[in-house]
């Protein structure tokens, strides 16, 4: 079976959310990775080349598919920021109702800018997933 296409990287993440264009999503993406922190206690590392992601998790299916990837984090994308709240099994409607303007996919929120949203009601979302990621995988520091 193949790795999955998004792995950690050596890439400093400081340097890389330094280089986030343009200079008012740099903010909120500095803003999110100082979030991130406070929230996981999880240090930042950079998966791929955009996504900075705080722990990981050992995934096996019982198709026999396995790796590791990233337990939360965020992607300052061209288009909106790309929050990560892995793996998306839980219903986290009554948060989302609270966070303020934003859409989702399965396992990502995606928020234009963070003056949008409640940054403690996003905060409670980071803890919520991590909680729920935990009783499905093991959760492990990075």
């Amino acid at each position: 079976m193949s790795a999955n296409k998004t792995q950690p990287t050596d890439a400093d993440v400081a340097a890389y959310l330094a280089g986030v264009l343009p200079v008012s999503k740099a903010a909120d993406a500095v803003r999110l990775d100082q979030l991130f922190r406070e929230v996981t206690g999880f240090q930042p590392v950079m998966w791929g080349e955009s996504i900075v992601g705080y722990g990981r998790y050992h995934y096996r299916y019982k198709s026999g598919r396995e790796g590791d990837f990233l337990a939360t984090g965020f992607a300052p994308r061209k288009a909106a920021l790309s929050i990560y709240i892995m793996p998306g099994y839980a219903d986290f409607g009554d948060i989302l109702a609270r966070l303020g303007k934003h859409k989702i996919g399965k396992s990502c929120l995606y928020v234009n800018k963070l003056a949008d949203i409640d940054l403690d009601v996003l905060g409670e979302l980071i803890r919520a997933g991590l909680k729920d990621l935990a009783t499905h995988w093991p959760v492990e520091p990075t």
